[in-house]
């Protein structure tokens, strides 16, 4: 193996850039030649590849998001985009790919590497909802502004005596709103994974924070509660009782508690900003160890933490792993936070 592809697919998250650098550099200092794939799968297929230095990972520890650009690509998810992307590998002379993003990205990886591309995948998306990793990168960096915000929400809401309803990132996982609700002390925390009564676990959790005097409240809602998918638990009870957006919840919590309540969804900045120290870190430790593994001509393997350590499994042996929601930790806030 001489040379090396590394592409980024999916949602972005901070970090990426970080991992990009760890594998450039790792490369370098390996003696592969290092090809840059440009916009996730469909550069690979349309050829949008460059080849990277040194220099072009210079100052891009810091930074956010993934300047390979991110995209999903529909027709890679087609046999005949699988083929047109073994085709630009082999035109530029690519050995073996490293693929940072969430599960999708994992399958496109497997299958590039039965079609005879070898290819080593990372978790790179802050859902934290890979279920073989114990860990993805931009987590961390997530939470850390879902912090940020609600304190700054918490700040507005206490001059007013409201009740705050925020949306959190985490497609289909509540990982994010779970950690976030956590370190705002939010009043409630709701996750699809975890069935709630609107009576029991809102309107009740209000009514006994107004006993001990408290007059503004936050309701942290991740935003896979209003997804229409398996692992959510709550997505009948929501639209049976029209609560199936934060604005309908906020209109419900003032009505049934007359607390004044405001929605607000964060959306895509969650997803921006400098990574933190911690996602740095893995971002390296994670890019590093990829590049090794193919040096080795080990490939069809996803690269993830497991007991705050970087293991590899078999992609789809991991694909096909269970990564229970920590319903203890959400008892754990719940009789914490009022």
């Amino acid at each position: 193996m001489k040379t090396i592809g590394v592409l980024t697919s999916g949602g972005d998250s901070q970090g990426m850039n970080a991992a990009i650098r760890a594998i450039v550099r790792t490369g370098l200092d390996e003696g592969f030649r290092i090809m840059g794939i440009y916009g996730g799968y469909k550069g690979l297929i349309d050829g949008n590849i460059k080849e990277l230095f040194a220099t072009d990972v210079s100052d891009r520890i810091s930074r956010g998001g993934t300047f390979l650009k991110s995209a999903r690509c529909l027709e890679f998810k087609e046999e005949a985009g699988i083929l047109k992307a073994v085709e630009t590998c082999k035109k530029f002379g690519i050995d073996g790919i490293v693929v940072i993003g969430g599960d999708g990205s994992f399958r496109g990886a497997r299958d590039l590497t039965l079609h005879g591309i070898p290819c080593v995948a990372m978790p790179g998306t802050i859902d934290n909802d890979i279920v073989c990793s114990e860990y993805t990168i931009g987590f961390d960096t997530a939470v850390n502004i879902v912090v940020d915000l609600v304190d700054r929400l918490r700040d507005t809401s206490s001059s007013h005596n409201r009740c705050s309803v925020v949306q959190i990132m985490g497609k289909n996982a509540g990982w994010v709103t779970l950690e976030g609700g956590i370190a705002t002390g939010a009043t409630c925390i709701l996750v699809p994974e975890v069935e709630f009564d609107f009576q029991r676990d809102i309107v009740d959790r209000i009514e006994a924070g107004k006993k001990l005097g408290k007059d503004s409240f936050i309701v942290m809602v991740s935003e896979g509660v209003f997804f229409n998918v398996k692992t959510n638990k709550n997505y009948q009870y929501i639209v049976d009782n029209d609560l199936d957006n934060p604005t309908k919840i906020a209109k419900a919590i003032e009505k049934a508690t007359g607390v004044e309540s405001r929605e607000t969804i964060l959306g895509q900045v969650q997803r921006g900003g400098s990574p933190t120290a911690r996602d740095r870190i893995v971002a390296t430790e994670m890019g590093n160890y990829c590049v090794n593994l193919l040096k080795k001509g080990i490939s069809n393997r996803v690269v993830v933490m497991k007991d705050e350590k970087v293991v590899d499994y078999d992609i789809v042996e991991g694909l096909n792993m269970e990564k229970p929601f920590n319903i203890e930790r959400l008892r754990m806030a719940n009789s914490i936070n009022i």
